[in-house]
């Protein structure tokens, strides 16, 4: 009864708001994309930085060590600029929002609005905070200035918890009724901290924590195979390895949850993830040209024999694009497994010797980790979202729906690559002048 219900809502929307003109649909999706795909990395920043800094303060203050306080101020300086860099990015999505789907913002805008308000809360307390640790340095008492870092941690995970379950309430919509084609009867925080946000929520944060201690890691790997041997880089090299090793592993649980739980809410997606075009018992997984037998219904269902929902249950309009949500999951798994393992590699040595791995290859292996972590990133978000289309609110709304039919997208395309284009470039000066100090000076300012 429910999903009829979902159905004729559908067919009422549908009718309420029309279709607009699609010229400009192509050009909306490519300038959204780019501007997640710019943001998302500076969001696991966000998540995962500040905890990485705290930390290590935290070792300071413990042991008195100065190479933990040195490490933890360059880090908070790193933090500003990203958090710079990230509410330009930040406010540039939240425009689009509004700019490029104008119908999705009207009709649904009182279920998630709740959500964004309270991430502009958590951004102003994050910026408040940021500065007071960033210059207090040398100005407050020790723990006192320790514990003005711990709101900036706070916010950088409630910020993204409430723009996280957004998408999770996309994929999975509930919190309103449809009267008479309108949306009535909100219930915001039903509607955002719904079923299916927690895995997306957890797999997220994971994925921060990974794709920061992997690119840390790695920057202070090429120090490490250039001979810098110091107890600076070496303390560096650890605390970013170590966050990065101990999420690996958790990721992999977490993905199998996530599975499941589009294996039973979104069937549609999972049949894209193997390119299953009928409902089969049974069903294989393909790992590039190698087929492994019921392994897709094991990992769906947990039951090898298990029906998978093949791509022919729904019209062909209502299918996702296959190849680029397969080759996104395919792409997003195979990184995955691999840092799992490099990980491991780190963690059984640790474990066995108290030492860092000797092989130079696994420094290489560790320099690539971090930018490998970044695309495994954005292709966990491409399967996401695009597997889920051609709905932008699932079986309710339809992208084609929700977009604009205002022209110049693809002027605003170029502009925007031009914008980002210029940020990077100021981040990248940024860090590299920051870089040129010599960091145990930072401890003597």
């Amino acid at each position: 009864m429910a999903a009829l219900d979902l159905l004729l809502a559908a067919e009422q929307v549908d009718g309420v708001l029309g279709r607009p003109e699609q010229d400009q649909l192509l050009p909306a999706r490519e300038l959204q994309a780019l501007s997640f795909a710019v943001h998302i990395p500076l969001v696991c920043f966000g998540i995962a930085f500040p905890a990485m800094v705290l930390f290590t303060e935290g070792l300071w203050l413990r042991t008195g060590n100065p190479v933990y306080k040195a490490l933890a101020k360059r880090w908070s300086k790193i933090t500003l600029v990203l958090f710079a860099i990230g509410v330009v990015t930040g406010t540039i999505l939240s425009f689009e929002f509004g700019l490029l789907w104008p119908n999705f913002m009207a009709t649904f805008g009182e279920v998630f609005g709740v959500g964004f308000t309270l991430e502009g809360v958590s951004f102003f307390v994050e910026a408040i905070f940021i500065a007071i640790y960033v210059y207090g340095w040398e100005k407050l008492p020790r723990r006192t200035h320790f514990l003005t870092g711990i709101p900036v941690a706070i916010a950088g995970v409630t910020g993204s918890l409430l723009v996280i379950a957004v998408n999770g309430w996309m994929n999975d919509p509930g919190g309103y009724d449809v009267v008479n084609g309108q949306v009535e009867n909100v219930r915001p925080f039903a509607a955002l901290f719904g079923g299916n946000v927690w895995h997306e929520l957890v797999h997220m944060y994971l994925a921060g924590y990974l794709v920061v201690g992997f690119l840390v890691a790695g920057y202070y790997g090429r120090r490490w195979l250039a001979g810098r041997r110091d107890q600076y880089t070496r303390s560096a090299l650890i605390i970013g390895l170590t966050f990065a090793a101990l999420a690996a592993p958790v990721q992999v649980l977490v993905g199998d949850w996530a599975a499941r739980t589009v294996a039973v809410k979104q069937p549609v997606k999972l049949a894209a993830f193997e390119g299953l075009e009928e409902t089969t018992k049974g069903a294989p997984f393909h790992a590039g040209p190698i087929e492994v037998p019921k392994l897709l219904s094991l990992l769906a269902f947990h039951d090898p024999n298990a029906t998978v929902k093949g791509l022919n249950t729904v019209p062909k309009d209502d299918q996702p694009p296959v190849n680029i949500v397969r080759f996104s999951f395919l792409t997003m798994v195979t990184i995955g497994t691999a840092l799992m393992a490099l990980g491991l590699w780190y963690l059984v040595l640790w474990w066995r010797r108290r030492a860092l791995p000797e092989s130079k290859w696994f420094y290489r292996a560790l320099s690539a980790a971090g930018p490998l972590a970044v695309v495994a990133l954005i292709s966990g978000w491409i399967t996401t979202e695009v597997g889920r289309q051609p709905w932008v609110v699932y079986e309710v709304m339809k992208t084609d729906q929700a977009v604009t039919d205002a022209g110049g997208m693809w002027i605003a395309f170029g502009v925007m690559c031009v914008v980002y284009a210029g940020l990077l470039a100021a981040a990248w000066w940024l860090l590299r002048r920051l870089s040129a100090t010599p960091a145990m000076e930072d401890i003597s300012r």
